[in-house]
């Protein structure tokens, strides 16, 4: 993903509009998109502000969160429940999730879902 463009370049492209200039017109003065500057006008009209907005980040375990108790609730009443089977039962609930998504929801929580319990390592033999 790109870098914002800089404050400076921000700030002295909505100078010239506010000078007069129309959007386009400082668009092509300053080497940027044409919508560019009307959204960073439209940003500032806005919100008063027209810094660049965060980028990246986790956008959809919001979601999934707010659906916790559903998904533990499926869970606990079948401990050994694959990823899919769960998956499968959380689309009868309403919440459609990829697997994926319940297998980060589950690491996230710190929860195992091993279906065997653990054993000493063999000296003879491997075990697993």
């Amino acid at each position: 993903m790109g870098q914002p463009l800089s404050m400076d370049l921000r700030r002295r492209l909505l100078a010239a509009i506010d000078e007069g200039m129309s959007c386009r017109a400082a668009a092509a003065r300053f080497g940027v998109a044409p919508s560019t500057a009307i959204r960073w006008q439209d940003q500032r009209r806005r919100t008063g502000s027209f810094a660049p907005k965060p980028q990246g980040g986790d956008m959809r375990s919001r979601r999934i969160e707010e659906r916790r108790a559903d998904i533990l609730a499926v869970w606990e009443a079948r401990k050994d429940i694959s990823l899919e089977e769960l998956r499968l039962a959380l689309i009868e609930l309403g919440l459609h999730v990829s697997v994926a998504g319940l297998h980060r929801f589950f690491v996230r929580h710190a929860m195992t879902r091993k279906k065997r319990l653990a054993m000493r390592s063999s000296r003879t033999a491997p075990t697993s």
